[in-house]
């Protein structure tokens, strides 16, 4: 039986309008689950901007699915993210998921409709550029904080950092007990991340294993190498 996870956002200051509030998406969840069968095993949700892919809850999400074998399934694409970059990174977990509205997507399909909503959003920022500085040429005194905003990217740039540190090492943890049995058997470090590469297991970027990596997660876990 197909187990779901499903995943619902909503904005901190538009909640509950366009169609995309919690229970609409708890209600397109419901129903996607009623059609198409299976079992959805447990909701996450959050209020998050769009803006801001630091998110928490997606991270239990995708763990949880991970951990049993599952899908995480979202109302809308863009309930994940309008930012193509993010969408890719998410494909790059390796744990699957699934669009209500685009019941028949697969990995290319969500790429491009990815690709499409961040054209939409660099197109809107675009527009609002183009609205200052009409503005702007008008005369009007437009009042922006340049430090705050500063101050505002490199927070929002250390929350994304963050995030992808604590995917890494939800990973780890997951791989970590494989690794260390196969140190424990006296295997070198190379040796091991090539029976990784021959079972099929990938780091958690999606890339190829190599001695460095074996030995930082090894390094993580508190073992100390020597082979």
């Amino acid at each position: 039986m197909q187990k779901w996870i499903g995943y619902i956002r909503v904005s901190t200051k538009k909640q509950g309008k366009s169609g995309l509030g919690l229970e609409a998406q708890q209600k397109m969840i419901a129903d996607f689950v009623a059609t198409n069968g299976g079992e959805l095993v447990e909701s996450y949700s959050e209020a998050e901007s769009g803006k801001d892919d630091t998110r928490p809850e997606l991270a239990k999400a995708i763990k949880h699915a991970d951990l049993v074998g599952g899908r995480v399934l979202v109302g809308k694409l863009c309930r994940l993210s309008r930012d193509l970059h993010f969408i890719t990174h998410l494909q790059k977990t390796k744990v699957d998921f699934a669009v209500c509205d685009l019941p028949g997507c697969d990995s290319f399909t969500v790429h491009l409709y990815g690709a499409l909503a961040q054209k939409e959003r660099e197109r809107t920022s675009a527009n609002t550029k183009a609205g200052l500085a009409a503005a702007k040429a008008r005369g009007r005194k437009l009042g922006t904080n340049n430090l705050a905003s500063v101050a505002d990217m490199d927070a929002a740039r250390a929350k994304g950092a963050a995030a992808s540190k604590q995917i890494a090492a939800d990973y780890a943890a997951k791989v970590g007990p494989t690794i260390s049995a196969l140190y424990a058997q006296k295997m070198t470090l190379r040796a091991i991340a090539e029976q990784l590469e021959v079972s099929g297991v990938k780091t958690a970027r999606g890339g190829d294993w190599t001695a460095t990596a074996v030995k930082n997660v090894l390094n993580g876990m508190g073992i100390a190498t020597s082979r």
